[in-house]
């Protein structure tokens, strides 16, 4: 029985650090570095993924770069919109998205990715936005359900509506008016809306 004890400490107490036995606990050691490397080899992976998902499927067969489907579409003949009217371009129930600011619509699908529906302003979308641009309010506070004909807002205010609609001018097509309740729309003809396009570009 001796003999049995004396076998099972030479072999439990790590032996005398003779040549060729691993030194104490790096078993442990070999295997923390083991997770360390399998963790980071998933974490880079994870990453070349991400890149692929957001870049790499943006191209279509052969390497050429696919539209989204909202710059596929073709551009919107001029016309002019209600409250209930502009709401179904939203970029959900619709893919184009418009918005309205002081009193002039503007079709900004080709800024989806600011005023789409993950977009930071895409509370706006489908929407008078000016009293939101504004107060630069961002909160659904910001939006009224029936027409804003912003007679409640200061001179500073009304000269930041009219910035930013020159903005818009600029950046975006104008689509048409918002109406306010009980207007008519206008007719617009296939020239005025030409001509219109035309000179944006």
């Amino acid at each position: 029985m001796a003999d049995d004890g004396q076998a099972r400490l030479s072999t439990e107490g790590g032996g005398d650090g003779g040549v060729g036995e691993p030194p104490a606990g790096s078993a442990a050691v070999l295997g923390g570095e083991a997770l360390l490397a399998l963790a980071l080899l998933a974490l880079a992976l994870l990453a070349v993924y991400q890149l692929y998902a957001r870049w790499g499927l943006r191209r279509g067969p052969g390497g050429a770069a696919r539209q989204s489907p909202a710059a596929a579409l073709p551009r919107m003949k001029r016309r002019d919109f209600t409250l209930e009217q502009l709401r179904e371009f939203d970029g959900v129930r619709n893919p184009r998205i418009l918005l309205a600011v002081n009193g002039k619509v503007f079709d900004v699908t080709k800024g989806s990715k600011f005023y789409g529906p993950e977009g930071p302003y895409g509370i706006f979308a489908g929407r008078d936005a000016s009293r939101g641009l504004a107060t630069f309010c961002l909160d659904k506070d910001a939006l009224r359900d029936e027409y804003d004909d912003l007679s409640d807002l200061n001179a500073v205010q009304m000269e930041s509506v009219r910035e930013w609609e020159m903005q818009f001018k600029e950046k975006y097509d104008y689509v048409g008016r918002l109406l306010k309740p009980g207007e008519e729309p206008s007719e617009y003809t296939d020239e005025e809306d030409t001509k219109d396009h035309t000179k944006q570009e």
